[in-house]
């Protein structure tokens, strides 16, 4: 079946000069879809298109009539264009170009170019640096520059590959770097090269470079020490290749990396924080992103000095992608806000809850204000044009145009007589959505707001900015960044606590410290009561106390003495990940993880949690938070080795690590305490006011369907309910239905439940937003029920592109965890052919869901086969069938596996592998 994307560019080919419109109109596209692959062949260097606006795309061949239009829009723009220049193509060498690059940038950029001009051959470098700090943007400068000075070809490409796409698979990994030969695994019917061949001459970007497991590092080291390596499935080292080689990591590389290859890394560049560059760079930074979303919408966008100010407070651990995530979401809005007007005017009222915070939280920064203050303006008019491009590939460029989706959604919203307001709010949630699923699919999440929210009630947070106003008017002193977050958490435990009935008595040590501390105790009492009001609970005066050490810990000058964290979990990335969470929140630097590989030996998982205890030590003891109970065995013999007070804590969950950095940060708190108050920590609880409580909860139900009801679709049922009852969800449960009983049972069901979500064989239709069980399958539940819970474009969200290789490995790995007594890897040949033969018979198109769907089903009937436990309908069903069953293809095939397997699939298997068929075939049409 010939792909979208080929049929727009072959009609692009064969029509000079066309827009959106065309190719959405001529081939009956979807324009979303239209441009989104437009804007990808462009970027592919596959097609050009033209300044200004319509945007016409034209192939690279096409020269007459249509190089007339671009010549003419071209010089349209050089007229347009005004004198002023943020950043000039021609001047200097790529580096000059970069935002900082005389300031906090300058010793990145001089080691850059000591790494490529260094003689023979230049030198390997490592790229490190906070997430969305430029990493990958800085390698795409260093292969320019590299261009520039003749040191790579002009003609070369940069290539790329990221570590983190085949971490679990090293194989795999290992046949795309340096290639296979015929024969080297199943599949392998011819020789490749891989990338080193590619980059012969050129440069190789191993992005996320930790994620290289031991043998794929070593393999690297050993060519760059040899400049020799052998294709996957050869023994001797027969092919060479001329690679300069740079890595770019988020990680420690002592930590994360063999030291024998860090070793023959000569040059590490540090990539600085948003947050460390100075003021003027951070505001040219929102000068430069805002002038590229007014090249696109062609029109002056002006920001009053407020919306400047949220845009440089709403950074956090985001960075500079993060800052481009945020200008591009409020030039959205602001385009959307005043669609019809020549110039876009953007007040802090037009920008969403989560940016607006940015300016409280900049507020609570007075070092930061200050620094910022003088180079801001009362407004910051940026013009089109005014800035060329900066590097030719930038990673967090939209791939495709939002203004375009912006500006369609909106007439077709109008022409079916939605009002401004409605328009609106569609029209917001779809841009989220889209930046959304943009900024993930490169590894962030950056509304920390948002992410509170997974711990602690959106009420509180919003408190805890109306107390951060307070705390900064009342008391002359700096507070940390992260004040509102900790805030949160605490008003948000202690509120759980009086709600379960719990009291506690004032510890003497923290009523002690309290009193030293009058002005904050006083400002205590005022949140007390600001608490009390809100929520409409009574709070005892003890907890005066604890707000106003809470108040002390969180200054920026409080002294050290902090108790140290350490986390320790089995997996590649287990504990990393619940520490980056804390770090997002909190920002605390008395944490450190420990990543232990099922494979790693007991005596190295010791050594590295007793290094990472003397890392946090400064002198009032260690928490150690591990995942299962053997790893306490540990403390004793740490403590005798360190001379270190540790307590450990087993079970850890990512809540858990949250609360222990929170309480660990505050001053007065011992090792014994913070230890038994987190023995009873239970997680943040949600607060409702009593006059909100619901009287009784509406029952929710996701619905799975699988032929017969049992089975696959009891697998489902355990997968979907594991997330629901971590996030205490009892009043949605998952039905399971068979696909013969939907007409009759499905509209009781609906009187019931409200079904939510279906998901399954087949989407039965029903008007609610059906997930294919493959996407609960081959990614995390839980992520799957928070995207649904979240209310987010599902039909968009949960559409799954599958290919034959993903197909075929996510029927394996769901045999393998779903059946006891077949082998997954034996079975999945034969039960693959007959889908195929059956479903293409059948006249579908290769539909890998339907694929996958009836694999599944299979699996399940050679495990009941083996079991002698097959399905069972009523008599008058299996004569029924009896009478109709002519699908001869089907019938051969289910014989022919029966031989093959020494299996018997009885009349009543039969007629539910039919029924799935069938039924699908019915829905479909």
């Amino acid at each position: 079946m010939e792909r979208r994307i080929d049929r727009i560019y072959q009609y692009v080919c064969d029509h000079a000069n066309v827009t959106t419109n065309d190719v959405s109109e001529a081939l009956q596209i979807q324009r979303t879809n239209a441009s989104k692959d437009l804007n990808l062949l462009v970027k592919n260097g596959t097609l050009r298109k033209t300044d200004g606006r319509p945007v016409r795309y034209f192939a690279q061949a096409q020269k007459s009539g249509l190089a007339q239009v671009t010549n003419e829009a071209f010089s349209t723009v050089q007229k347009e264009r005004p004198e002023k220049r943020i950043l000039t193509q021609k001047q200097g060498d790529v580096f000059t170009r970069i935002i900082g690059s005389s300031g906090s940038m300058r010793n990145a950029v001089e080691q850059a170019k000591a790494a490529i001009l260094y003689p023979p051959r230049g030198l390997n470098c490592l790229i490190t640096g906070p997430t969305g700090s430029g990493k990958t943007f800085f390698a795409h400068a260093m292969f320019q520059f590299a261009q520039s000075q003749q040191v790579i070809n002009e003609e070369r490409e940069l290539v790329v590959f990221n570590c983190a796409d085949y971490a679990n698979n090293p194989e795999l990994l290992m046949s795309h770097l340096f290639g296979y030969v015929k024969g080297a695994f199943t599949g392998a019917d011819s020789d490749k090269e891989g990338l080193i061949q590619q980059a012969d001459g050129g440069m190789l970007f191993l992005d996320e470079i930790h994620r290289l497991p031991p043998e794929g590092q070593e393999m690297i080291f050993y060519f760059m020490d040899h400049g020799s390596y052998n294709r996957l499935g050869e023994t001797g080292k027969n092919h060479q290749a001329d690679v300069r080689i740079v890595g770019a990591t988020t990680e420690d590389p002592h930590s994360s990396l063999l030291d024998t290859f860090v070793r023959r890394i000569p040059i590490n560049i540090q990539m600085p924080s948003f947050n460390s560059r100075p003021a003027a760079e951070q505001i040219e930074l929102v000068r430069v992103m805002v002038a590229m979303e007014a090249n696109r919408i062609q029109r002056n966008i002006t920001l009053a000095e407020d919306v400047v100010k949220a845009l440089l407070g709403s950074v956090t651990y985001g960075n500079v992608g993060q800052l481009k995530s945020n200008v591009q979401l409020v030039c959205a809005r602001g385009f959307m806000l005043h669609m019809n007007q020549d110039k876009i005017s953007i007040a802090l009222n037009d920008l969403t809850d989560g940016i607006k915070s940015g300016l409280v939280q900049l507020s609570a920064d007075r070092i930061k204000s200050t620094d910022i203050s003088p180079y801001l303006e009362p407004k910051m008019i940026v013009t089109p044009n005014e800035i060329e491009e900066l590097i030719k590939t930038d990673t967090y460029e939209l791939p495709y145009n939002l203004y375009d989706i912006i500006g369609d959604k909106a007439a077709l919203l109008k022409m079916e007589g939605l009002d401004q307001e409605t328009i609106n709010h569609f029209i917001s949630t779809d841009i989220n959505i889209h930046l959304k699923s943009f900024y993930k699919d490169h590894g962030f999440n950056f509304d920390t707001e948002t992410r509170l929210a997974e711990f602690v009630d959106k009420h509180v947070i919003e408190v805890s900015n109306r107390i951060a106003t307070l705390v900064s008017e009342r008391l002359n002193t700096y507070f940390q960044q992260n004040f509102v977050y900790a805030m949160s958490l605490h008003i948000s435990s202690f509120l759980k606590k009086i709600h379960e009935g719990e009291t506690r008595e004032t510890n003497a040590n923290i009523r002690e410290m309290a009193t030293n501390y009058p002005k904050e105790f006083q400002v205590a009492q005022e949140i007390r009561q600001l608490v009390e009001h809100e929520f409409q609970v009574r709070i005892p005066d003890s907890e005066d106390y604890y707000l106003t050490v809470l108040l002390v810990s969180l200054r920026e000058d409080q002294p050290t003495g902090k108790i140290g964290v350490v986390v320790a979990a089995h997996g590649n990335s287990t504990a990393s990940s619940m520490a980056q969470v804390v770090r997002e929140l909190l920002d605390v630097n008395n944490l450190r993880a420990v990543d232990m590989p099922l494979d790693m030996h007991p005596r190295t998982a010791f050594e590295k949690i007793r290094e990472a205890v003397l890392q946090v030590e400064e002198g009032s003891g260690v928490l150690l938070m591990v995942d299962m109970g053997s790893l306490a065995s540990f403390n004793d013999e740490l403590q005798k080795e360190t001379g270190i007070s540790i307590r450990t804590l087993d079970m850890v969950t990512t809540p858990l690590v949250v609360e222990a950095a929170r309480k660990s940060s505050v001053l007065g708190s011992g090792i014994e305490e913070l230890y038994e108050s987190l023995k009873g920590f239970r997680g943040y609880g949600k607060v409702v006011l009593e006059e909100e409580k619901p009287k009784s909860e509406e029952k929710q139900a996701i619905l799975a369907i699988c032929a017969s009801g049992e089975g696959t679709a009891q697998r489902l049922k355990e997968i979907i309910e594991w997330p629901l009852k971590q996030r205490k969800l009892d009043h949605i449960q998952v039905l399971t239905l068979s696909v013969t009983e939907i007409g009759t049972k499905i509209p009781q069901l609906k009187k019931d439940y409200k079904i939510i979500a279906t998901t399954g064989i087949m989407d039965p239709k029903i008007g609610a937003p059906y997930i294919p069980m493959e996407k609960f399958i081959n990614q995390r539940a839980d992520q799957v029920i928070d995207e649904l819970l979240l209310e987010n474009d599902l039909e968009n969200q949960m559409e799954v592109e599958l290919s034959h290789e993903t197909a075929r490995d996510l029927c394996i790995r769901f045999m393998e965890e779903s059946y006891t007594f077949i082998n997954a890897k034996k079975i999945i040949e034969p039960v693959w052919r007959l889908a195929n033969s059956v479903i293409l018979d059948e006249g579908h198109s290769s539909d890998y869901a339907l694929m996958v769907n009836f694999v599944m089903h299979m699996a399940g009937a050679i495990e009941r086969s083996i079991l002698n436990q097959p399905l069972h309908i009523d008599k008058p069903t299996l004569t029924e069938y009896q009478h109709v069953t002519d699908n001869t293809t089907l019938n051969r095939g289910l014989n022919d596996l029966e031989n093959q397997l020494k299996v018997t699939f009885p009349d009543s298997e039969r007629y539910y592998i039919y029924q799935l068929l069938r039924n699908h075939e019915e829905l479909v049409q």
